[in-house]
C-alpha cells in the first residue's frame, strides 16, 4: 500500500474533479520527511536571524546570609566610628584651640556616638534601600556588609557598606529601582542630619597660624551653612559638630555612588536611561575622574578602584532583556532627581591638606 505521506501522492485536483469551497494552491507542496529522518533542508545560520534571544531565569538555591559575620562587622564599625567620633567631638569643643579637655572613661561612648550613630544611620539607610528593592523584585541579595576602618586612619572610622546581589537583574525597571533606592534612602536621612549638625556647630575665629585639613563644601552644604549662619566673616569658620561631619561624609558617599560609571549606582541609572550609549558616558566620566584625581589626592584611591572595576568587568553594562524599552515618565523624573542630588552632593576636592585660610 502506498505511503499516505509520500510526496508523489500529493497533487492538485484536476479540472474534471469536483472543487471544494477552498481554492487549491497551485505551487508544489513542500517535501515532508519521514519521521525520525533529517529535514530535507539543513538548519543554517540564515534561519536563526528570525529568532530573538530567549532569556531563561535559572532557579538557584537561595544562599543564606552569614548573620554572625554581618553582626560582627557592624559591631566593629560601631566601635571604630565611635572611637573616631570622640576626636570629632573634642575638635568641636576646642574651637581650633589645642585640645585639653579630659573625658571621663564612662562618657567616651556617649560623646563619640553623636558621629557614630549618624553615619551608621546614613550608610545603613543607603544599603537597606538597595536590599528592600531587591526583596521587592524577589532578587537574592545579602544583608549589608559594613566596613570598619581601624584607628590609625582618624577621619571617618569606616569605608562605607555594601550588599551583594547574587543573581542577575534582568529587567530595566528592576535595575533602575534597585540602583536609585540606595541614594534616595541615604539622602533622605542626610539632609536633616546636615541642617541639625550645622545648627549645632560653632562659628569660631581661626588662629593665624592654624593649619589642618580643609573639607570641600558641596552646594547643599554651602546652602545649609548660609541658611543657618549667613555670611561668615573673614578669619572665622564653621567648626563642625560631629553630626555635621557625618552628614558631610554622607553627602560625599552619595555623590561617589551616583557617579555614572560601570557598576556604581549612577552607572545602573545611566544604563537604564541611555542604554548602550551609557558606555560612552562611562568612558567620559572615567576620564573626568582621572583629571579630578590630579586636582585632589583624596580622590586617587576612589579613581583607582573605579579603574580596577572597569578593567575587571569591562566598560559595557551587563544587558537586561528589555533593553530597548524606554523608562516610563515617573522613572525619568526620578533619574533627573538623582542627577540633581549628585550635583548638590559632589565636590571636586573633598579633602585638602591646606591652610584653612587659603
Amino acid at each position: 500500500m502506498p505511503d499516505p505521506l509520500s510526496p508523489r501522492e500529493i497533487s492538485a485536483p484536476s479540472a474534471d474533479e469536483p472543487q471544494s469551497g477552498c481554492s487549491a494552491d497551485p505551487s508544489p507542496a513542500p517535501a515532508v520527511d519521514q519521521p525520525g529522518e533529517p529535514t530535507s533542508e539543513p538548519y543554517g545560520r540564515r534561519d536563526t536571524r528570525q529568532y530573538e534571544p530567549v532569556w531563561v531565569q535559572v532557579a538557584r538555591p537561595r544562599a543564606r546570609d552569614r548573620v554572625g559575620l554581618h553582626a560582627l562587622l557592624f559591631l566593629a564599625t560601631i566601635l571604630t566610628t565611635t572611637y573616631i567620633g570622640v576626636f570629632h567631638w573634642l575638635s568641636w569643643m576646642a574651637d581650633y584651640r589645642p585640645i585639653r579637655t579630659a573625658i571621663p572613661l564612662g562618657a567616651i561612648f556617649t560623646r563619640g556616638f553623636w558621629y557614630s550613630a549618624t553615619i551608621l544611620i546614613i550608610l545603613g539607610a543607603h544599603e537597606l534601600g538597595h536590599y528592600f528593592a531587591c526583596r521587592y523584585y524577589r532578587i537574592n541579595a545579602s544583608l549589608p556588609y559594613f566596613i570598619p576602618l581601624p584607628p590609625p586612619f582618624p577621619l571617618t572610622g569606616t569605608l562605607g557598606a555594601f550588599i551583594r546581589i547574587r543573581q542577575p537583574v534582568t529587567t530595566k525597571r528592576a535595575l533602575f529601582d534597585i540602583g536609585i533606592a540606595g541614594p534616595l534612602a541615604g539622602f533622605f536621612f542626610t539632609v536633616p542630619a546636615l541642617f541639625i549638625g550645622i545648627a549645632l556647630s560653632h562659628v569660631a575665629r581661626v588662629p593665624p597660624r592654624f593649619s589642618g585639613l580643609e573639607l570641600g563644601e558641596p552646594l547643599l552644604f554651602k546652602l545649609a551653612s548660609w541658611t543657618i549662619w549667613g555670611q561668615i566673616p573673614d578669619g572665622y569658620s564653621v567648626n563642625l559638630h560631629p553630626i555635621a561631619f557625618a552628614a558631610w561624609f554622607g553627602l560625599l558617599a552619595t555623590a561617589l555612588n551616583l557617579f555614572p560609571v560601570g557598576q556604581l549606582d549612577g552607572g545602573h541609572i545611566s544604563y537604564t536611561v541611555f542604554g548602550r550609549r551609557s558606555t560612552l558616558v562611562t568612558m567620559l566620566m572615567m576620564a573626568a575622574a582621572v583629571v579630578l584625581a590630579f586636582n585632589s589626592l583624596s580622590l586617587v584611591l576612589w579613581t583607582m578602584l573605579m579603574a580596577a572595576m572597569l578593567f575587571a568587568f569591562g566598560p559595557n553594562h551587563p544587558p537586561v532583556m528589555d533593553e530597548q524599552l524606554p523608562l516610563n515618565r515617573a522613572r525619568q523624573w526620578l533619574a533627573a532627581l538623582a542627577l540633581l542630588i549628585f550635583i548638590l552632593s559632589f565636590t571636586p576636592a573633598p579633602i585638602q591638606p591646606l591652610d584653612l585660610l587659603k
